[in-house]
């Protein structure tokens, strides 16, 4: 006997944290013509079938019953603010914290659909809202950042960078939405310190840095909200593009390098990126790069109890201090930053050939990713440069305000030498139009060749 697919209860109001509605219709019957008894339970919930709901459950179905969201009867009256309903399932056992794939609550959807006669029955039962940790009592101390949840539509939303972001509309305007775990911010300490580095991002602005537009904070999930770049990241270029040329891989590194020498720049403290790696560099319409997803990552996956792991960050990218566990500052960007510019240039990711959990030992070892690309292409200082950045010792690794001018050098310099390879072909390629309408000339008063070649 084959084992039933659970069904998705699409009728009445949907789940407060995924407003947007489905697509397809419930199926309430099943292959032979009965209705499936979870769907009734449900159905009869969204009905307000106070009759209905006691002949299914009579029937042995669970009054926990849920859908292939994980929605229950519960949620659903929830939604339509049937308090009759929802005291007979909180009679009949009804789970009164049960929390969709969404992480909504009955007591979550009751607030969001504003059935206040629901919400007082729920929290008489024990019910708790759903408070993001960085909740406040009074309106006035909500941060000027803030976005309200209900002004983001996720209805033609797509995945992008990592799986850690995705589209939606915002005002009218597609921006990037990063999704935050209940348990990231888990104790007071992180809390403050999550707030503060909120506040900053409200302050940055630079033309290679994604700008942060708000976040949501009030209500959970948690989000961060960025501006939307659909050209996608430096992974995704790389992967189409392979190696890259010298002047396009040093003006793709001078964009880098500016957004995070910005970063490392801020006052009191520099802003540390610490994941610095190219699925975190995103591209502009404009065809340059902007750094993306900083700060956020050393506040939220590190914790300082446990050493880092590949789960959290790349480790083809992240500087040997840190697997070490040893105190570091903003060189770690640096590190990362020597083997994105190689990358560019070889066309392939860091010890490619290894396994990503393989990297740090190699690291460890004092070993750097070998120079394969022909040495024409790691000219004008280029391969000096990386060797400087990815230097064992942090303290000899050069900080941005001195990479950037090297850069420009070189950016200087490979744009100087294509001006000189082009010149000297149009001069020529000048000249043999110059012979030949001369020779159309003389030819159509009956001259000769000669009268031209004594013009030259």
């Amino acid at each position: 006997m084959e084992s039933k697919i659970p069904a998705r209860f699409t009728l009445g109001k949907q789940s407060s944290m995924a407003p947007e509605r489905h697509n397809e219709e419930t199926k309430l019957q099943s292959d032979g013509g009965a209705v499936d008894p979870g769907v009734r339970l449900m159905y009869s919930a969204n009905e307000g079938d106070i009759d209905g709901i006691r002949e299914v459950l009579e029937s042995s179905v669970s009054v926990n019953f849920r859908d292939i969201d994980d929605r229950t009867a519960l949620h659903i009256a929830a939604c339509q603010g049937f308090t009759d309903v929802v005291a007979l399932l909180l009679q009949k056992g009804a789970e009164v914290d049960p929390k969709d794939r969404w992480g909504s609550t009955p007591l979550a959807d009751a607030i969001f659909y504003k059935n206040n006669d629901v919400i007082k029955l729920l929290e008489k039962h024990g019910a708790k809202p759903l408070m993001a940790p960085m909740h406040v009592d009074h309106a006035r101390e909500v941060p000027e950042y803030e976005i309200n949840p209900k002004e983001l539509d996720f209805t033609n939303s797509v995945e992008i960078t990592k799986g850690t972001f995705c589209s939606a509309l915002w005002r009218g305007t597609e921006v990037a939405v990063k999704k935050l775990g209940e348990d990231v911010l888990s104790d007071e300490e992180k809390v403050k310190a999550f707030r503060d580095e909120l506040a900053l991002f409200q302050k940055i602005r630079h033309p290679n840095v994604v700008q942060f537009l708000g976040a949501v904070t009030q209500s959970s999930p948690m989000m961060i909200v960025t501006e939307y770049l659909p050209k996608g990241d430096l992974r995704d270029f790389l992967k189409r593009k392979g190696a890259l040329k010298p002047s396009t891989a040093v003006r793709f590194a001078l964009d880098i390098a500016r957004g995070v020498g910005y970063l490392h720049e801020n006052k009191p403290s520099p802003i540390i990126h610490r994941d610095l790696e190219p699925s975190n560099i995103l591209r502009d319409d404009s065809g340059h790069l902007k750094v993306a997803d900083f700060g956020v990552s050393k506040l939220l996956a590190v914790k300082e109890d446990r050493p880092l792991t590949c789960q959290d960050t790349s480790c083809r990218y992240v500087a040997p201090e840190v697997f070490k566990q040893e105190e570091y500052d903003t060189k770690v960007d640096v590190f990362s930053f020597a083997l994105i510019l190689q990358e560019m240039i070889e066309g392939c990711s860091p010890f490619s050939a290894k396994q990503e959990d393989e990297v740090p030992k190699v690291y460890a070892a004092k070993e750097r990713p070998p120079f394969r690309a022909p040495a024409k292409r790691y000219s004008n200082g280029i391969r000096e440069l990386i060797e400087d950045c990815w230097d064992e010792n942090p303290a000899k690794r050069p900080s941005f305000r001195q990479i950037i001018p090297r850069l420009e050098s070189m950016h200087n310099t490979i744009g100087h030498k294509r001006r000189w390879k082009v010149r000297p072909l149009k001069c020529f390629q000048n000249l043999e139009a110059l012979l030949r309408r001369d020779h159309s000339n003389a030819s159509s008063r009956g001259g000769s060749s000669r009268s031209t070649s004594s013009r030259i």
